[in-house]
Formats: structure tokens, sequence, C-alpha cells
């Protein structure tokens, strides 16, 4: 990619390109247990990007998709990793996405909910993670359950145990793994929705920045990168987006 150097200003204005990383959803980044560094495809994505651009990269680091998403719009960080979100888009310029992920629910063995149709009932809570995709996304389309918000995603299983909840809702690799240390649990058979996991950069950097990060995007997958990352980091469950 030719990137023109005014459009590198508008991505790195302090010389420095800073990546917004949500450590809240597991499958596109971490925490090295050792050297306590973010690592994941996301991670992969953003120094790919820094170095197309030529300049130097930070790491801006989040637990949670909300604190994600503030960031790159109050100017805290210059681009992030974001599900595709009608609420968050009403500040962030969203790339087309570049991996799909599935969102289910999670119920005990001897719960009566065993179809989604089942879930959104006056009795069921449902807990989800504090401004995740799958909460905005609830949000607007369960119209009888009550939503119960745990901090963090991570902190969904815990908190539907701790409280006694009646389901879960998150990434579905993120359920299963917390479901097999639990032990009780089963996942429903259906996905409730498909997240869609982009790039997104703020609207007032202007139209240019988000072609650039758009087209960025299209040549990671058609490349075989984001494939290679996931197999890399030992993704599985979450899938390459079809170029848009």
């Amino acid at each position: 990619m030719n990137i023109d150097p005014a459009v590198v200003n508008v991505f790195a204005p302090t010389g420095t390109l800073r990546a917004s990383i949500n450590l809240g959803n597991p499958i596109l980044a971490n925490r090295d247990p050792q050297s306590g560094e973010p690592f994941g495809v996301s991670v992969d994505l953003a120094r790919a990007f820094a170095q197309q651009l030529g300049v130097p990269l930070e790491l801006v680091v989040f637990d949670t998709a909300a604190k994600s998403v503030e960031a790159v719009s109050d100017e805290r960080a210059d681009f992030g990793f974001f599900a595709v979100d009608p609420k968050r888009g009403e500040t962030i310029a969203f790339t087309a996405p570049y991996v799909l992920i599935e969102g289910f629910y999670l119920v005990r063995d001897e719960s009566p909910v065993h179809t989604n149709a089942d879930v959104d009932q006056p009795h069921n809570r449902v807990v989800v993670g504090k401004g995740s995709a799958y909460d905005l996304f609830l949000t607007r389309e369960l119209k009888a359950a009550q939503i119960v918000r745990a901090p963090a995603s991570p902190a969904v299983v815990p908190t539907f145990l701790a409280e006694g909840l009646d389901v879960a809702a998150g990434v579905k690799q993120q359920l299963e793994a917390d479901a097999a240390k639990a032990g009780g649990l089963r996942l429903l058979g259906e996905r409730f929705m498909v997240i869609r996991q982009a790039m997104g950069v703020a609207k007032h950097r202007g139209p240019q920045a988000a072609t650039v990060l758009c087209a960025f995007v299209e040549s990671m997958k058609a490349s075989g990168f984001v494939e290679a990352a996931l197999k890399r980091h030992g993704i599985e469950g979450a899938s390459v987006a079809p170029a848009a």
C-alpha cells in the first residue's frame, strides 16, 4: 500500500500510532502471563498496520470493549479493533469485518431453557459483559428477559454462577472454556448472533483515513495474514470474514 504522508499524519498525529486493544475478547487479544505483553490476532494486525504506515506502535490496552471504543472516540488512541454495532458506529468508522465469531447462550444442565426462543421470557435473567457487542445487540433484541451486566466479558460465567442467574451470553469459545472448568453447564444448540470483528477509526479523522483502513483489512484477508494469525495463536471456532 502506498499511503499519502498526509494520511499517515491523520492516523499518527503524535508521531506514534496508538492502537486500542481490548483484552476482554480472548479470541483476539491476551496478555502473556510471563512478560505481561499483549499478544493475539489484533496485536499482529496493529503491528502490520504500523509497519505499513512507517511509524512506531504503542498498544493502549483495556479490559473491556466499551473502554476500547471510548479511547478511540476520545482521541486517547488512533484506531482499534471492535465488533461492528450501530451504536458504536455513531462515532466509529468501521472497516468490513476481518473475523467472524459466534455469540451463544449458556445455561445449567437442569435448566428448562433449551432453545434460543426460550431465553426471552420475563422470569429469565441474562448476564452479559457490560458494553460488549452482545450486550448492545441483546439490549435491542430482548423484549421480556432482564439483562444483568457483568463488569467485563471474562466475568460473565463467574457472575452467572455466583448470582444464580438463568442464562449467560457471550463468545462461544469463552463460554465453552468456562463451562469445561465449572461443569454442569451446557451451551444451547444454535448461535444468537454473528459477531463481526472489524478495525475502526474515529469518524472525525475523515473519510480518507477510513478508506485506507478498509483497504488494509481487505489486503490482510486476501494475503492470508488473518488466517495465518488465527492458526498461529491456536484460535478455533473463529473464521476469516469474506472479502468486502
